[in-house]
């Protein structure tokens, strides 16, 4: 059963506008449209995370962040477990960064300084030195590449009804050739659809979804052979070489994380 959750504004928010927050969030949690007076970085810690904003889903899987200005609404459901962190700035820390929500892949400066701060439980930093490691999250998250989403989707008569399939059986195989015959067209223009739609290739957009899948299911404790298959891989080294491409490591490492 869906929890559904709602978003309360934070007591004592400090005058110099910088608070951090943790949270585990369980399976099947849904928090109700809201939106801040902050700009607020989501940094997935592990697990996936799917916002909705306006008629868009947004993902973002494990060390991505999602970056949302001030004042913009969204909801936020969790089919699987996942644990976030948040930095919340006043406009006075972000002149700097994107006006619309982005996904951001933030390096390792980046992650080493919040690892330092959430180590530290340094929610509310107050001396200058903390808030100095904060001025440098904001120039590593201004200096990070940006993406409009990890798993971008459409309403597009002849690719929506494929991607709707993929999602609830990310394992089904069947080649782009095949999906243009159940929708009753041809490879050549799904392909150029996918291109133009989704900013990437159909093998591409099937991959990513696959590593989302994987994430949860690693994290749930399965084998690497038993999610690789459950993703739609017949070998583990092929479901092994996909995750390392996306993600840096591999799904043993991962599955093994604190």
């Amino acid at each position: 059963m869906t929890r559904q959750r709602s978003y309360y504004r934070p007591e004592g928010i400090p005058p110099h506008g910088v608070f951090l927050r943790t949270e585990a969030v369980s399976a099947d949690t849904e928090y109700l449209p809201h939106c801040h007076e902050w700009g607020q970085l989501l940094y997935v810690v592990s697990g996936v995370v799917v916002l909705r904003l306006a008629q868009e889903r947004f993902w973002a899987p494990t060390h991505f962040a999602i970056w949302l200005p001030q004042g913009v609404e969204h909801a936020c459901y969790n089919q699987r477990q996942a644990t976030i962190r948040t930095i919340n700035f006043d406009t006075r820390w972000y002149a700097e960064l994107p006006e619309t929500p982005c996904l951001l892949e933030v390096g390792p400066l980046f992650k080493a300084i919040q690892d330092d701060l959430f180590a530290r439980d340094v929610l509310i930093p107050q001396d200058k030195p903390d808030l100095r490691l904060c001025r440098v999250l904001c120039d590593q998250m201004t200096l990070a590449p940006r993406q409009r989403n990890y798993l971008p989707g459409t309403d597009d008569r002849l690719l929506a009804p494929v991607l709707h399939a993929l999602e609830q059986c990310p394992a089904d195989n069947r080649t782009l050739a095949q999906w243009a015959t159940e929708v009753y067209s041809t490879e050549r223009t799904l392909s150029r659809r996918c291109q133009a739609l989704l900013g990437m290739s159909f093998s591409e957009w099937r991959q990513r979804l696959r590593y989302l899948q994987a994430l949860a299911l690693l994290r749930q404790g399965m084998s690497v052979q038993s999610v690789a298959l459950e993703v739609g891989y017949s070998a583990s080294s092929a479901f092994i070489a996909m995750f390392r491409q996306q993600s840096g490591s591999t799904p043993e490492g991962y599955r093994t994380r604190p």
